[in-house]
């Protein structure tokens, strides 16, 4: 290598420790959120970071109930943490992280963003209905410009898998 490429390769930013951060939650586009977490990820280097907020109204009943009512939140968490993984891997060799986490998911999206400095984007995408963008998206914007310290992208949720590989 030349002293000119070396030079070059001195300036370039190492990109991975650097996180998208897309959060699963079962609709239809938190799936193209990780889709484009995923392609943007391949494209630039870095980490996916998913996360599933387990939501505390969940287990407001009695305490056998709500033990098996936990359980079966964790099981549907981990089952979408792995479907999310399976379509990153198709997507190509990309690093995953996976969070789960129990409380309003607002809150904890912010909390986790304050702990893990790496996470550089938060990635969501908006609602395919036309009631609105969705209530993760209003829910943050209802809170304000100032509410996270990072960019938040907000990927069309009509977008097919090609038009976002195209995009990222």
């Amino acid at each position: 290598m030349s002293v000119e490429q070396e030079d070059q390769t001195a300036q370039m930013p190492d990109f991975g420790g650097r996180k998208f951060l897309a959060v699963l939650d079962g609709t239809e586009e938190c799936w193209v959120a990780v889709t484009f977490a995923a392609y943007r990820m391949k494209r630039t280097g870095g980490i996916v970071k998913l996360l599933v907020v387990i939501e505390p109204d969940d287990f407001q009943h009695w305490i056998g109930v709500e033990d098996v009512m936990r359980a079966e939140a964790y099981e549907q968490a981990n089952q979408w943490l792995d479907e999310a993984e399976t379509k990153i891997a198709q997507i190509g060799n990309i690093q995953v992280e996976r969070e789960i986490r129990e409380g309003r998911t607002a809150d904890e999206i912010e909390e986790l963003i304050s702990e893990d400095k790496n996470i550089s984007i938060l990635v969501l995408a908006s609602s395919t209905s036309t009631d609105g963008p969705g209530p993760l998206v209003s829910t943050l914007a209802a809170r304000g410009a100032n509410a996270l310290p990072i960019p938040v992208a907000i990927v069309p949720g009509i977008l097919t898998d090609s038009q976002i590989a195209e995009l990222a």
